[in-house]
């Protein structure tokens, strides 16, 4: 029996199917998106929730012409589907296949590179602008949601595209999520009224009275008019867009195909910003997904027919951090953990849990989150912010002149540092090192394993002169026996791990246990290696590195971030002061490049950071110095 799905490629195609067709085209895709995702990973619960949507989106609208431009892009899935990718959805986010995002050098249907949130309205106005300064005809449409509306971007967004009155079309798709559940006034506001049959009865009751008096029906009508707004500030959500100078449609059911595909067709030459307002259910039709969408939002491969996943050997950083924050939030009651819409992403879920009011979830608002942090730092709280290295990049001007430059004492726990795998380069954590370590004032750490990460956590919470910053990468841990105790380990101190007599290894983070090893294997070629793990990036253990270059002729630097700004160029900077005579140094990093998804020992490979790269070089670059 041939399949509907086997009929779609292009949008063109869609438009040649007939309504029945199309909802069974629905059910076709759903299970293809769950049997492919269930072996590559990917961001399930998330498309599940848009199949409908991006289907009538496509019937309506002309892409590539038009241009439909998605915010947090991990909901685009289906609308890879649609547009030529079907058959490589199952490369999706592998080494070599397409991006778990839209990617402007993917696809021509792919408008704007995304995976950061709330960027899609403020993106698309400046497309409907350049359309109209050129002269351009083609319609834009924004489809933001999961979460995204929660972000300050999308108001500054929402705000010029109203008062500029241009054509332009914003989709919210308001699945009452975004990776945890969304909080705030603002979802509340969205998310408390689907349809209010109260509200719509009054107006038509009311209505259809008026209209039958015999005088005076176009007075009392205009005063029932101004009611109504009253009423209806009260009843239905869409009075704030209104005021933004939008034309508001809304709350729509997203899983209406039918109903989708009329209202996009009757407001698709409307004149001026028109926002609607689209109402799904994450992890729509998947069982599983819909009863834990936090879990399915992202995940690695799983059994389609029981939702279960494959069991972790260890557990992760994440894991460790989120439970030795608990441990230490018992020992002080002024410890809060603050987070951006990451609560299970970041581990503070660990806490929401023991301490629920000590657990502060901003939504997807870094920026708010770390000003935030430090107001209640200033009245005796010890903030702990969880946030990936990525994300934290959205909040640098509070890092900067909101937390460092006033010494306000913050832990910014950095999840996902370094290379993090299949998201990509909109998510690989490889510029904290450098971002941060310009800033005065800051403390940066990188724990080598886990036991080391709760000692920085300790050690991070004790200290009061100002920001830490603790970034330890994303996965598994090395499985070893958590401490029952906890030691403060001296600020800017190193460890040596390994001494030798030829060539000295100075590594960072999750990039000091692979150096020992390097080290043994090299020991087996003639090189006798030192192995040093620095601790902390800033501030650096000087003593230590003018103690290497005395000793040594060559010396190496092996991190997890961009080797521009990172602990190599901290540590060239200091021998560069020093001016030794006869040292050779090499550093070894991320390259100056954005590194493409995949699991990250290919992600390694490519960049030249597996043991046997870094064997063969550290061999070439040793021959050298001698």
């Amino acid at each position: 029996m041939n399949k509907v799905i086997d009929r779609v490629n292009y949008p063109e195609d869609l438009k040649k199917l007939n309504i029945s067709e199309l909802r069974i085209l629905v059910k076709e895709i759903r299970k293809f998106l769950i049997d492919t995702i269930s072996i590559t990973g990917g961001h399930l619960a998330p498309n599940l929730g848009v199949i409908e949507l991006t289907i009538a989106l496509h019937r309506v609208f002309d892409a590539p012409k038009d241009k439909l431009v998605w915010d947090v892009g991990h909901q685009a899935y289906i609308h890879k589907i649609l547009t030529g990718r079907k058959d490589r959805l199952k490369t999706i986010r592998q080494y070599g296949g397409i991006s778990g995002f839209p990617r402007i050098s993917e696809s021509e249907y792919d408008t704007f590179g995304v995976g950061h949130a709330s960027t899609s309205i403020s993106a698309a106005l400046g497309f409907a602008t350049a359309r109209d300064l050129n002269g351009d005809d083609y319609r834009v449409v924004a489809i933001i949601g999961d979460g995204a509306m929660s972000g300050g971007i999308s108001f500054e967004g929402l705000n010029n595209a109203g008062a500029s009155k241009r054509n332009l079309i914003v989709v919210l798709n308001d699945n009452r999520m975004s990776i945890s559940p969304n909080v705030g006034a603002l979802s509340n506001y969205l998310t408390q009224i689907i349809t209010n049959p109260l509200y719509n009865k009054i107006k038509k009751d009311i209505w259809d009275i008026t209209g039958k008096l015999p005088r005076g029906s176009k007075r009392i009508r205009e005063m029932v008019h101004r009611i109504e707004g009253a009423l209806k500030s009260i009843l239905v959500p869409g009075l704030l867009f209104e005021k933004l100078g939008f034309r508001y449609f809304g709350p729509v059911n997203g899983h209406n195909l039918e109903k989708l595909i009329d209202l996009f067709d009757k407001i698709k030459d409307l004149n001026g910003p028109i926002l609607i307002h689209v109402i799904t259910k994450k992890g729509k039709g998947y069982k599983y997904a819909e009863q834990n969408a936090t879990k399915f939002h992202g995940l690695g491969s799983f059994c389609p027919k029981t939702g279960s996943t494959k069991p972790k050997k260890a557990p992760t950083y994440t894991e460790v951090f989120g439970t030795t924050l608990v441990e230490l939030a018992r020992m002080d009651n002024r410890i809060i953990g603050i987070t951006a819409a990451m609560a299970d992403g970041t581990g503070l879920v660990h806490l929401a849990k023991a301490f629920p009011e000590r657990f502060f979830d901003v939504g997807i608002a870094e920026q708010h989150a770390v000003t935030f942090a430090a107001g209640m730092s200033l009245r005796g709280f010890k903030p702990v912010v969880a946030i990936y290295s990525t994300f934290l990049q959205r909040a640098y001007d509070q890092l900067i002149h909101d937390v460092a430059l006033q010494e306000i004492p913050i832990v910014f726990a950095m999840d996902r540092a370094g290379l993090v795998g299949n998201d990509g380069p909109t998510h690989h954590g490889n510029f904290d090192l450098s971002y941060l370590r310009l800033i005065p004032n800051f403390v940066i750490m990188a724990p080598k394993d886990e036991n080391e990460l709760r000692d920085m956590l300790w050690t991070a919470l004790h200290y009061q002169k100002g920001p830490v910053a603790i970034r330890y990468p994303r996965g598994e841990t090395y499985g070893l026996p958590l401490k029952s105790t906890f030691k403060e380990i001296p600020i800017g101190k190193s460890e040596k791990l390994k001494d030798g007599k030829d060539l000295a290894i100075l590594a960072a983070g999750d990039r000091v246990m692979p150096a020992v090893e390097i080290s043994h294997i090299l020991e087996n070629s003639g090189i006798s290696c030192c192995v040093i793990n620095v601790r902390f990036i800033k501030p650096l253990d000087r003593e230590m590195i003018e103690s290497i270059i005395k000793k040594f002729k060559a010396v190496i630097t092996i991190e997890n971030n961009t080797k521009i700004g990172g602990l190599g160029t901290a540590v060239s900077e200091i021998i560069a002061e020093c001016n030794p005579c006869c040292v050779r140094f090499k550093r070894f990093g991320i390259p100056d490049r954005f590194v493409t998804h995949g699991n990250t020992s290919d992600l390694m490979c490519d960049v030249g950071l597996d043991n046997d790269s870094l064997i063969d070089e550290i061999k070439s670059f040793y021959s050298k110095s001698r």
